[in-house]
């Protein structure tokens, strides 16, 4: 699978097994001495396994999303600098949206910028993150509040590495697997639903009928995100914007809560619950639809109350959620989900007591 993201190549490799060394380096490019593996704690053993008896230069760094920032950065320049890298040099990013995300950012800022490649390791990272170029650190309690739009020029998905992924990380990449499905692929969104029981719990991997059927959900999911961001690489236009399903309302409540004591996957599954009732509550949405995706998220175990559960601050809900990306000319931008896949509704066309609500992270 390949995409064209404005001037950027990349190429999807979804297989079983690792990449190694020689697959991330063909013979007419530099030697891996101009490489560097950049992973976390819980990823370094299949990073010392790519990395084998290369030569390759790695930096660690610590897990999850207080890494991602300006001083995580720092770490990944000096250790390329550290290395020798020159803009003819490659980051390899072994883990993660975190770590893709990061890697990605320091890549492009690098000496101007130099090649990137990912290999992702988490089922988020493959049906969402690690795809289409959008690279972020968080800032002031944020997400994403600094970044570029640097497609990495190679993708691999090894399906081994999800076998061992905690319960917590695949039920958060399950989220964005049926957010993708709910914006361009209803046909996908059918078989989340029937086959609830088979998908849900990540040991069926080591079964080989689930691991080829977990494949194919994960190629359909990369294929719409894929289609959806060559039409809108930089977001400059409307379809791009799609694909923040759920997420100006789970950015807001993973700020509000504090980075990192919840997931993405399941802020975004709050933000899509929210998004279905807004969408009936503009007739935007049918009832049924709304049913619908509320009955598959429950199903697959998230909490969809509103207020959330320990949800305190809300003042910080409130001022995230004015600062969406999203935004403009002042004004909010809400993805809702419809018959055909999703469109964008302005803030300016929901009454003001529907707005109320929302700005508080309540109910519909």
């Amino acid at each position: 699978m390949q995409f064209t993201f404005g001037s950027y190549t990349t190429g999807i490799h979804i297989r079983q097994e690792l990449p190694s060394a020689d697959d991330l380096f063909s013979p007419a490019e530099p030697s891996p001495g101009t490489g560097i593996i950049i992973c976390d704690e819980n990823t370094l053993t299949m990073a010392e396994k790519i990395r084998g008896d290369s030569g390759i230069a790695l930096c660690v760094l610590p897990p999850g999303e207080g890494a991602k920032n300006w001083a995580g950065t720092e770490t990944i320049l000096q250790a390329a600098s550290k290395a020798g890298l020159g803009r003819d040099g490659l980051f390899i990013a072994v883990g993660g949206g975190v770590i893709t995300d990061l890697s990605g950012f320091a890549a492009s800022i690098y000496m101007r910028g130099v090649r990137c490649a990912f290999v992702s390791t988490t089922l988020l990272g493959m049906v969402d993150a690690s795809v289409g170029g959008k690279t972020g650190i968080d800032l002031w309690g944020a997400k994403n509040m600094a970044g570029t739009f640097y497609p990495a020029g190679d993708v691999y998905m090894p399906m081994e590495a999800l076998a061992t992924l905690p319960r917590t990380e695949w039920k958060s990449g399950l989220a964005e697997l049926i957010k993708t499905a709910v914006i361009g692929d209803r046909e996908c969104l059918r078989l989340l639903e029937e086959e609830m029981e088979t998908v849900k719990n990540p040991p069926g991997l080591r079964q080989p009928k689930t691991a080829g059927f977990m494949e194919e959900l994960i190629s359909r999911a990369v294929s719409v995100k894929g289609r959806i961001v060559e039409s809108d690489p930089r977001e400059t236009g409307e379809n791009r914007a799609l694909l923040n399903l759920g997420h100006t309302f789970g950015h807001a409540l993973e700020s509000s809560l504090g980075l990192g004591k919840i997931s993405h996957g399941e802020a975004v599954a709050w933000g899509m619950a929210r998004a279905a009732e807004l969408g009936e509550a503009l007739g935007v949405c049918s009832g049924a639809l709304r049913k619908r995706i509320i009955g598959i998220l429950s199903g697959y175990g998230y909490e969809i109350r509103a207020p959330y559960p320990g949800t305190a601050d809300r003042e910080v809900y409130k001022r995230t959620m004015e600062q969406d990306k999203k935004k403009k000319a002042g004004s909010l931008r809400f993805i809702i989900p419809d018959e055909n896949g999703a469109r964008i509704i302005d803030q300016k066309d929901i009454p003001g007591v529907l707005w109320a609500k929302i700005i508080q992270g309540c109910g519909i």
